[in-house]
């Protein structure tokens, strides 16, 4: 089940409940590597937020990014709950997308 390139809505974790990273993207694997090499400077690097568990996926660039800053706005356990109705174990799903 590889990921499709186009464009993705996605939250990353440092653990079940632990810091969390929205983020929007065109290439969720190629975004989702680039946080989890530490290739990118911020939160994800300084906080260790490297697991894949949320992605939902979007017809264009502006759907996806409108959707994301809604995401952002969104109290934590909002977050938590959008996570949990997809993901309840909180598994890394990169590897599932990435083959």
């Amino acid at each position: 089940m590889s990921a499709p390139k186009r464009p993705a809505v996605y939250i990353l974790a440092s653990a079940r409940n632990g810091t969390l990273y929205v983020g929007v993207t065109a290439d969720l694997i190629r975004r989702t590597w680039e946080h989890r090499t530490d290739t990118v400077d911020g939160v994800t690097k300084r906080y260790a937020v490297h697991r894949l568990v949320f992605a939902e996926f979007h017809d264009t660039m502006p759907d996806a990014i409108l959707r994301e800053k809604q995401v952002k706005k969104w109290r934590r356990d909002w977050k938590i709950e959008l996570i949990e109705s997809v993901n309840p174990e909180w598994l890394d799903f990169y590897d599932l997308y990435a083959r």
